[in-house]
């Protein structure tokens, strides 16, 4: 059994919070509503020592607008990766030596949020 701490990477509109648009997203006065039970998936990961991750499509240019409402909203992480586009992402990683897997993907309805995932 692996005890290194686990890795989430999670997107945020539509997973975290309710999905809003990009023009939207720019105002740093936008209010994100945050998906039942996400804040408390988050602070799970948190206690249990992940690493969070959180992607967004946004653009660069709007990471001070998106920290901002994060931060708002008490929503913390490890990492903020902004300009992660809109098309399907992949993620690859290798197996442990004896066969492990050790990359897993959920694809969730959108905003209905992260507090039912078992990770």
């Amino acid at each position: 059994m692996d005890l290194r701490p686990k890795t989430i990477i999670c997107d945020i509109d539509g997973t975290l919070t309710e999905h809003i648009k990009p023009n939207q997203a720019a105002k740093i006065e936008t209010v994100l509503k945050p998906l039942d039970g996400s804040i408390d998936k988050l602070l799970e990961w948190e206690r249990s020592g992940y690493n969070i991750i959180l992607l967004t499509g946004r653009k660069e240019s709007m990471r001070s607008a998106t920290e901002a409402q994060l931060r708002s909203l008490g929503i913390f992480y490890d990492h903020l990766v902004m300009g992660v586009g809109g098309g399907s992402r992949h993620l690859i990683n290798d197996c442990k030596n004896d066969g492990t897997t050790t990359a897993y993907a959920y694809n969730l309805e959108r905003n209905k949020g992260i507090s039912s995932l078992q990770i």
